[in-house]
């Protein structure tokens, strides 16, 4: 049962916290290091990731976002089973040869909401395929799925407004990731790894502020690197929440081997 509120906002439908758990440690991809990555993979077995679950319940986070893949499908169906009332955001599995199908079994399952990966669609931005994308939107549109696009970048949103794509809402990393065509593990396509850049997070929250759409805002702590100390977590979440719109939310990684940063996170937004 969910014990401490948070405030929420009206999406797809309910009422969904304004801090959302996200994904990135239960999948062990950190943007950091590969030893990183290794230690998110070693603690977030299945236990581990329920354990999460019910925590962020606990803390007045009702709503989580997962990968829309087979494994963490029967995880979300795993954790009703066991009269869980977590709501789940999942971005689309764009490795699998056949996404639409994958957009299919993900439907299935019942989520809250679907969106199209960011970094593919940073990439078919590059690349001046985006239209696909847009046809992939009304595709997921067209099976009564509440859907929405990721991005790194302020014009892929705002091109997506231009041309009217079905969106419902949008998933908008505060840092530009994708200034090149990169991979889904975080290196362009000459190797070179991703950069940080505070000033990408001015352009991307003005652009959420233009758009009357429901934005989640995610990379708030720049993958762990606005961790040094409570004081700058809590500055990033001031950050984000001052440059956000009230219809707007965020997603934050939670890491919970060393403390409870679930806790803690809701403490500071409770605060806030």
């Amino acid at each position: 049962m969910e014990q401490n509120s948070l405030p929420k906002i009206a999406f797809a439908g309910t009422k969904v916290s304004r801090l959302i758990c996200g994904c990135n440690p239960i999948t062990g991809f950190s943007h950091f290091s590969e030893e990183k990555d290794w230690e998110f993979k070693k603690y977030y077995n299945f236990a581990n990731t329920h354990k999460l679950i019910e925590e962020c319940f606990q803390n007045g986070i009702n709503t989580m976002q997962l990968r829309g893949d087979k494994f963490y499908l029967r995880l979300m169906l795993d954790h009703r089973e066991r009269g869980g009332k977590m709501n789940f955001i999942l971005v689309t599995a764009n490795e699998l040869r056949d996404l639409k199908a994958n957009i299919r079994e993900i439907k299935q399952y019942g989520p809250l909401a679907v969106y199209y990966h960011g970094t593919y669609v940073d990439n078919a931005w590059h690349e001046g395929k985006i239209d696909e994308i847009g046809d992939f939107v009304k595709f997921m549109k067209d099976n009564s799925i509440f859907v929405g696009i990721g991005s790194h970048m302020p014009e892929v949103i705002e091109y997506a407004e231009e041309k009217n794509w079905e969106t419902d809402f949008y998933m908008c990393c505060l840092y530009n990731l994708a200034r090149k065509t990169k991979t889904i593990q975080g290196l362009n396509a000459t190797g070179v790894e991703e950069k940080f850049i505070d000033n990408d997070r001015d352009s991307m929250t003005e652009m959420i502020r233009k758009i009357k759409k429901t934005c989640l805002a995610f990379k708030i702590l720049g993958a762990g690197r606005k961790c040094e100390n409570k004081e700058t977590v809590k500055e990033a979440f001031e950050y984000a929440f001052k440059r956000i719109k009230p219809i707007d939310a965020v997603v934050v990684g939670m890491f919970q081997k060393d403390k409870n940063q679930v806790r803690e996170n809701a403490e500071i937004v409770r605060g806030i």
